[in-house]
């Protein structure tokens, strides 16, 4: 009974002193310290190091078997530690009753004070001993103070008489500074400093490994002592629109679950729900280094979208030093983090809130973390890699491994289809058998603790998939595959060879002559003229500004490769230009499990890498977890870029980065109490407040127009000025009274609206002017008529979108002469048509001059644009792709727009047939109308021909066409290791 007792002893002991252990290091990382300021966590001032795997768990450092039922008793371990450690405690019957506990403490106390009057001399040394007697051995320990502990100890000393040496080596693993001291591992012998990268020589002073610690509470508590920042804390609960749409993380399941399980913490709006994110970088931003930092970020999701992704609201949390990677230990570097997340969650901090003037208990609870799949793993500890690599699927994961590829393949993707579809029926399609299965469920938390509550695990949350790298793994697959790029391709000889293995899919069986190998041309194999055409369109092409990278660098025409596609280039291939380039040559269906299937039947298994199997879980991460906008690692990848950027002192990225992490938010803590400065991680949100969504990008010169342009011009401003309206509606109800028959025309009544409105305006205003009436600045000079003289640019920016003329472009990367303009228009049948239809139409065009009209006090910008004839010039494809033909030109007596009218688009040349080009809308770069309402999570990404696309339902009975007949295989050199497999060829191609 004893012997557990000291047991229980010391484990909680080194419960509370967080371990850190690593590359030959132990040390202790107090969570008290959490006003100081970031700096390597140790006790002595010295960086610490976290610990190897066999380390990382206190049941292992200690060797304890050890069994209790304190799982609830207070001030023991919560679930989470226990789960962590899997440290269970026997203790005595005797101290487990609360009131024994108790009555143990009044003893000690009534022990101190009978000794009272030996202190007389040394009252200090008394007062120390009292405050002993009635202090808890650690925080929330309710069982032992530190005196009781001690001379528990000392009791068991005595009895079983221990020696003074044993006594003291036991005081010496209880104590923290022993454990803060020791320069190498006791269990693996490696050294806590660094080694010379010359010798084995230790450099002393220099920790091998070193953690920087951003304590995130006391920012937390700055946040609501602003009232604005305060003020958006709460916008999902008093702004938020709700209507069934899923806009937020506040509309989805998981943050129902948490105000459903916890209602105490739902019902305060202002508690936070946190995101957290994390990658590894390098410092040095270029590639002949190998050195990984990791940086922690959290993300704060009770502000509105357009804010929470904002650079100034990512938190940098910690930074953990390389140049290697944490790996699987990545939990121990996490301690602080996670102490001050349960303080968080589980008592809460006292905080004042600026905008409601009154304080309240602030908690915070996190719902998910956000990484790319290999840190997604090292995060949650699971595998992500092998037979049962999917953590959603779990044990039931459909994989198979392929003998010469050597690689996992997951297929099986029917088992997500409806019971009766058809394609679950059908077999040569597939892999040789019909489906029956259902899809795995989902593993629920109960059966998760009752499978790991015997193992020693870090403390989890949710993890999501990160779409950004899902989407990128899966475009190379596509992109390798049909330009066959080496190294990036999943069809070749190890791949036929594996379909021979299946006995499936006969026709594509790699064929032998005895010194070659010859792969026949799938399905999905190009021709190299069709190779071409991709390769040409994407090397042609001219986006927007900021729309993609530059392809034409990306795209090599001589060996028809792509190489060097960053991640959002993979994300504008994916949902907009890969089917653009590709129109008619691989089918596509919207539903994404059936896409899987389609592939399956075409693809060979070795296509299926793990990346392409989580594309089924997408639709499930979006209901649970709101928009992907929100949850996918762009904004993550951009902040880590910004802190790449803060190394100056290469020899210490992680210092460098520490320093001017800190520098930012003390100047931005400054800034917020001066006005006129713009705050840091922002953009040009302050300014689009403002008003200064406008400018001029290039020089101007002066023209005079003709007076018949400049009149156009002058009409289409009075028609869309606000100030105008009441002025168009009384000529309107004038022309009505005054010409009763010729009205009932609207044709005709347009015509002479637009006629006669510019002279009418100019009269009336005098008229009003001359009668004392108040006239508006505005309206006098509009209804006087413009300056004659009008200054044109070759490029302008509003709301925060570039535009340029189509003869700047033709000098330019980048195309950013394309508008769309949406108009309500009179459509009619016939020129006898006497009830025309008023609708809306979308026109499309290119920009060919820019025009500030001037108005003596204020000016107007103009796009002088050539329209697209809307009848001859625009269609619609089968697939659901808009086509315009640039070279009909119509619509010449209206070609002016504002230029806050103007919508962005961009031409691609249609490879199918060179006098048309595809229409793309690339997506709002800059939200001038959606700052403070939903219509942000509205906005999507342009892609007509995913919904358009035909199904593709291949009868059971029906050949599939696996081999095209039209285009030439590949030869392999013969291997003689596979002669077995390979078809003997004596055909009249393998003779040639």
């Amino acid at each position: 009974m004893d012997l557990n007792l000291l047991c229980s002893l010391i484990v909680e002991q080194h419960t509370i002193m967080e371990l850190q252990v690593g590359e030959g290091k132990i040390s202790k990382w107090s969570p008290h310290r959490r006003s100081s300021p970031p700096q390597p966590l140790s006790l002595d001032g010295l960086p610490t190091t976290p610990p190897p795997r066999h380390l990382s768990s206190l049941n292992e450092l200690f060797k304890l078997s050890i069994t209790s039922h304190l799982l609830g008793c207070p001030g023991s371990m919560n679930s989470e530690w226990k789960r962590s450690f899997n440290l269970v405690f026997v203790m005595p019957k005797a101290y487990t009753n609360e009131e024994t506990v108790d009555d143990d403490l009044f003893h000690v106390i009534n022990m101190v004070q009978n000794v009272r009057d030996q202190f007389s001399e040394v009252p200090n040394t008394f007062d120390n001993m009292f405050d002993d007697a009635k202090k808890p051995l650690f925080p929330g320990c309710k069982r032992f103070t530190k005196l009781s502990a001690l001379v528990r100890l000392y009791n068991l000393k005595v009895r079983f008489g221990w020696s003074n040496a044993s006594f003291s080596e036991l005081l010496a693993t209880i104590s923290e500074k022993d454990l803060a001291d020791i320069s190498r591992c006791p269990k693996c012998n490696i050294s806590r400093w660094k080694t010379s990268k010359n010798s084995n020589e230790e450099i002393k002073g220099v920790a091998a490994k070193q953690l920087w610690y951003f304590p995130i509470v006391p920012r937390f508590l700055r946040m609501f002592k602003n009232s604005e920042y305060a003020k958006h804390l709460c916008w999902h609960a008093n702004d938020r629109k709700v209507d069934g749409v899923l806009r937020h993380p506040a509309d989805t399941p998981s943050w129902r679950l948490v105000d459903h399980l916890w209602p105490d913490f739902g019902s305060e709006p202002r508690n936070l729900r946190l995101g957290l994110s994390t990658d590894g970088i390098n410092p040095y931003r270029d590639l002949s280094t190998k050195y990984s930092c990791w940086p922690v970020i959290a993300t704060i999701y009770n502000l509105p979208p357009w804010l929470c992704m904002r650079r100034k609201y990512l938190m940098l949390t910690m930074l953990i030093s390389g140049p290697k990677q944490p790996g699987y230990d990545i939990n121990v570097y996490l301690a602080p983090l996670i102490d001050d997340l349960k303080l968080m969650w589980e008592e809460g901090v006292q905080c004042f809130d600026a905008h409601r003037n009154e304080r309240f208990t602030l908690r915070a609870v996190l719902l998910w973390t956000i990484n790319d799949f290999p840190a997604y793993g090292n995060l949650c500890g699971c595998s992500v890699k092998g037979y049962k690599a999917c953590p959603i699927c779990g044990e039931e994961t459909s994989s198979i491994r392929l003998p010469y590829g050597k690689k996992n393949a997951y297929m099986g993707h029917r088992k997500y289809l409806p019971r009766h579809h058809p394609y679950r029926r059908q077999k040569k399609a597939f892999d040789g058998n019909q489906e029956h299965g259902t899809p795995p469920l989902p593993l629920s938390g109960e059966t998760i603790y009752n499978r790991l509550k015997d193992k020693t695990f870090p403390c989890s949350k949710r993890h999501c998939l990160d779409v950004m790298h899902i989407e990128k793994n899966v475009l190379m697959n596509i992109i390798g595959t049909l330009l066959d790029i080496p190294g990036k391709s999943k069809d070749g000889l190890s791949a036929r060879l594996d379909l021979v293995e299946m006995n499936i899919r006969p026709e594509l069986a790699p064929v032998s002559d005895g010194s070659r190998t010859y792969i026949p041309a799938a399905c999905y194999t190009l021709s190299r003229e069709e190779k071409v055409s991709i390769c040409r369109t994407l090397s042609d092409l001219k986006a927007p500004e900021g729309y993609s990278s530059n392809f034409r660098s990306l795209v090599s025409l001589e060996n028809l490769t792509l190489s060097g596609l960053k991640s959002h280039d993979c994300h504008v291939l994916m949902q907009q230009l890969l089917p653009i380039a590709i129109r008619g040559v691989l089918p596509n269906n919207q539903d994404v499990v059936e896409t899987l299937c389609l592939l399956e039947k075409y693809f060979p298994p070795s296509f299926f890498t793990i990346m392409v199997h989580l594309c089924v879980h997408l639709v499930r991460e979006a209901k649970l977890c709101g928009p992907i906008y929100l949850r996918w690692m762009y904004p993550f990848e951009r902040y880590m870029k910004v802190l790449k950027s803060y190394v100056r002192n290469r020899n210490r990225p992680e210092g460098s980065i520490a320093e001017a992490h800190i520098c930012e938010e003390a100047v931005e803590f400054c800034s917020e109490f001066l006005s006129g400065l713009n705050p840091i991680g922002l953009g040009s949100f302050k300014s689009r407040e403002e008003g200064r969504i406008e400018r001029p990008l290039s020089a101007g010169s002066s023209i005079t127009p003709s007076q018949v342009v400049l009149k156009q011009a002058h009409l289409h401003i009075l028609e869309n000025i606000e100030e105008v309206h009441p002025y168009r509606e009384r000529h309107m109800k004038i022309l009505k009274s005054s010409n009763p028959r010729r009205a009932r025309n609207e044709k005709w009544l347009l015509d002479e609206h637009n006629r006669s409105f510019p002279n009418w305006i100019r009269d009336e205003v005098m008229r009003e002017i001359q009668e004392g009436q108040v006239v508006s600045t505005t309206i006098r000079w509009i209804a006087h008529g413009p300056h004659p003289v009008v200054m044109i640019y070759e490029g302008y920016k509003v709301n925060g979108i570039c535009y340029n003329t189509k003869h700047r472009d033709d000098t330019r990367t980048v195309q950013n002469s394309g508008v769309m303009f949406v108009a309500s228009t009179m459509h009619v049948a016939s020129a006898k048509d006497k009830n025309p239809i008023i609708a809306d139409m979308s026109f499309y065009g290119v920009i060919q001059g820019i025009w500030e009209v001037s108005y003596n006090t204020f000016g107007v910008t103009l796009f002088r644009c050539d329209w697209v004839d809307t009848k001859n010039g625009v269609r619609v494809d089968d697939l659901g792709f808009t086509l315009v033909n640039l070279n009909r030109i119509g619509h010449y007596s209206d070609s002016f727009i504002l230029a806050s009218q103007a919508r962005q688009v961009f031409y691609v040349k249609d490879p199918s047939d060179d006098r048309w080009s595809v229409l793309v809308k690339p997506q709002e770069k800059d939200f001038v109308d959606n700052c403070y309402n939903d219509e942000l999570g509205d906005t999507s990404l342009h892609c007509p021909a995913i919904l358009e696309c035909p199904a593709d339902m291949t009868r059971e009975d029906e050949e599939i066409p696996y081999i095209r007949v039209d285009c030439e295989g590949t030869w392999d050199t013969f291997n003689s290791n596979l002669e077995d497999l390979l078809v003997v060829f004596n055909s009249p191609l393998g003779s040639s």
